[in-house]
């Protein structure tokens, strides 16, 4: 028995510990929080848009030995690009070096985007959403790093993203994300309801006990 209270005792001490480790980190400037298993280094970049320039970028980061946690913040005010040709460049350039597996509709509050899960070629597991909002791509990855088991922790971050300005990316009657080809569609996969298909369950229930799609 006091084995046992001991072994619970270090479970229990260890465990606020692991919480604690994670700290909600927020950008008033670009209206969003998003927590971070650390501090997250901040860097001023460019990326390149979908018509071949380079745009402004924020990129905060923080990179562990089992997974890296990424999130990219481009301007494209002045751009004048379709929220299609943004995301579909994202996309496709996630995608260069692995394989899509999940590629579904999301939505945080009343902003709408894609939700993705990647599966690298060097073995790594990423875990993403991207947002056109107020002119900008917001794109969140948390990533997997080969031989490591942060799937989970990729999950957990790329779904703690929050838009703090309450605003929302569709007009009055527009209740979903686009595809290229398609107009506003039902059903973003949301958290705060049923999913429909096992991909939908692997992001919006507990990712630890969720089967990985990859």
């Amino acid at each position: 028995m006091r084995l046992i209270a001991f072994v619970l005792a270090l479970c229990s001490a260890s465990a606020p510990a692991s919480a604690q480790s994670w700290k909600e980190y927020s950008d008033p400037d670009y209206a969003f929080t998003v927590s971070f298993p650390a501090q997250p280094k901040i860097k001023t970049t460019t990326y390149p848009a979908a018509d071949g320039h380079a745009v402004p970028a924020r990129v905060y980061s923080v990179a562990q030995d089992s997974g890296v946690f990424k999130m990219t913040v481009a301007d494209l005010t002045t751009a004048g690009l379709e929220e299609n040709a943004v995301l579909d460049q994202a996309v496709a350039a996630l995608s260069k070096d692995g394989e899509v597996k999940v590629n579904i509709p999301a939505r945080v509050s009343r902003v709408f985007g894609r939700q993705l899960s990647i599966l690298g070629a060097d073995g790594s597991r990423s875990s993403v959403a991207m947002f056109y909002h107020e002119g900008r791509l917001y794109q969140i990855e948390g990533k997997s790093l080969p031989g490591s088991n942060a799937t989970a922790d990729a999950i957990r971050f790329q779904q703690s993203l929050i838009f703090t300005d309450n605003a929302s990316n569709r007009g009055a009657g527009e209740r979903g994300p686009r595809r290229s080809g398609e107009r506003g569609q039902r059903g973003a996969a949301r958290c705060d309801t049923a999913p429909t298909s096992e991909a939908a369950k692997f992001d919006c229930r507990n990712p630890a006990g969720a089967p990985a799609p990859y």
